[in-house]
């Protein structure tokens, strides 16, 4: 059954804890699709496409996946071409996808996401999202979800206050998984990519006839989140416009496809998420009061991770063997200097720098163990710790370091320059994607850029 064709039913839906799903990013799309359990789905720019990607460097009909088992991708003769990992396919050709696998249509990232499953019995557990971890190993985190165990049982609207990269949709999906709601859809929305085209006809759906090209009706995004969560990422970037619709839809709690003259009950929980100061928003008038109090039904504030020391040194090495796994090697040994400075380091960008990070740092390292200069964090804090005296005995006249490290920091200088370079690219010069991309802050990505003298980027309309 092609998903396109599931347009006035919810039934049939898998369950977003079960099945696996696409995130798709690009300069104006970000969205999550759940796959069904069978049958295949076709990419690509045209409004007949059952999963439609609003991105000029998306041909009309870029892709297919065909759901199996096994899961997999063709490409139909796309002009700008399908990219799985570092693989591109020539026309007509099928690769086989599995989750953790980044598939590039034209300028556009698709994630291939996994099923997932949540379990936190205890200190030290861990919950898996979307290749991210969360640790449970510090008081401050594990207060936290003990509140979020506590929220997840009602229904009430959520609010997720914290720095990006915090980890507040691992924070969202354990919400859902926790809930009543934990086999209906989860669906992510990035309100900071969020157009009135992609709200129309990505979120409401549209009916036969429309407009042109709608050569059948289509459900929306929230229309098949129906009996599931919504998580509203950035939620703080939207215009209003965009605020007042989204404020309609949870006063009343139904959509109406583009098109349609009856609207249809929407049945879901919103919980959203935001890095900025939402009370000041709504004092300066940037953000709408109304919509405020109705998302903010409870707020929950995920600290920074330069909080949360105790749980570094886990994240490390549970980040450590993923990346270690995905490179076939076996998991590294991390140098207890490494740890010290890990834990030292202030994390501008929380978890998802930390995560970085850690997979550069499991690429260079050659002999099976992670050391200060693996890392490039702050380079002379690493050559210092680096070369300090060690405290285990080292034989007369042996060399201090197993590598030159100069040698060293420049292939790691040279590494950090490509993937600034690839990661603008990527985004089309957007410098907020491409820090999101790298799991830092804009302002480190412009240090970065500055650093490597590279030039400010224009992003391209």
């Amino acid at each position: 059954m092609r998903q396109g064709q599931e347009d006035d039913s919810t039934a049939g839906i898998p369950s977003a804890s079960r099945a696996p799903s696409l995130r798709i990013m690009g300069e104006r799309v970000f969205a999550s699709r759940v796959l069904p359990s069978a049958g295949e789905l076709v990419l690509g720019r045209s409004q007949s496409a059952d999963v439609r990607i609003d991105d000029a460097s998306v041909s009309r009909r870029h892709a297919v996946i065909r759901v199996g088992p096994p899961l997999s991708i063709e490409d139909t003769g796309s002009a700008h071409g399908t990219q799985v990992g570092s693989r591109r396919l020539a026309q007509g050709e099928r690769a086989l996808i599995a989750p953790g696998d980044t598939i590039h249509l034209g300028s556009v990232v698709v994630v291939v996401e996994g099923p997932v499953d949540l379990a936190v019995p205890g200190d030290g557990a861990r919950a898996a999202s979307d290749g991210a971890e969360l640790v449970i190993a510090d008081p401050a985190t594990r207060a936290l979800h003990q509140l979020v165990e506590r929220v997840a049982a009602g229904s009430i609207s959520v609010l997720l206050l914290g720095e990006t990269g915090v980890g507040k949709e691992v924070v969202a999906e354990s919400l859902h998984r926790r809930s009543a709601r934990a086999g209906g859809p989860f669906l992510r929305i990035n309100c900071a990519s969020l157009s009135e085209t992609l709200l129309e006809s990505e979120l409401f759906g549209h009916e036969r006839g429309a407009f042109t090209g709608a050569l059948q009706a289509k459900p929306g995004l929230l229309e098949i989140s129906h009996g599931g969560t919504v998580f509203l990422d950035e939620v703080g970037e939207l215009p209003p416009a965009l605020q007042a619709r989204l404020l309609r839809v949870l006063e009343e709690r139904q959509v109406l496809r583009v098109g349609a003259l009856k609207p249809r009950p929407l049945d879901v929980r919103f919980v959203a998420a935001t890095n900025r100061d939402l009370a000041a928003d709504v004092e300066s008038g940037r953000f709408r009061r109304d919509l405020f109090y109705r998302l903010n039904g409870v707020s929950i504030e995920i600290p920074p991770l330069r909080e949360r020391l105790a749980e570094i040194e886990a994240l490390a090495r549970t980040f450590a063997l993923q990346a270690a796994r995905r490179a076939g090697r076996p998991e590294p040994s991390i140098a207890p200097e490494a740890i010290e400075l890990l834990v030292r380091h202030p994390w501008p960008g929380n978890v998802r720098e930390l995560r970085n990070v850690i997979e550069r740092a499991v690429l260079v390292s050659s002999d099976g163990a992670m050391r200060p200069e693996h890392l490039a964090l702050d380079t002379a804090t690493a050559t210092a710790m680096a070369t300090a005296p060690r405290v285990e005995a080292i034989p007369a006249g042996a060399p201090e370091l197993p590598r030159d490290l100069a040698t060293l920091q420049g292939e790691m200088q040279a590494l950090e320059r490509q993937e600034l370079i690839d990661a603008l690219a990527q985004c089309a010069g957007n410098q907020t994607q491409a820090a999101r991309l790298l799991g830092i802050s804009r302002g480190t990505l412009l240090t970065r850029i500055e650093a490597h003298d590279l030039p400010r980027p224009r992003k391209r309309g």
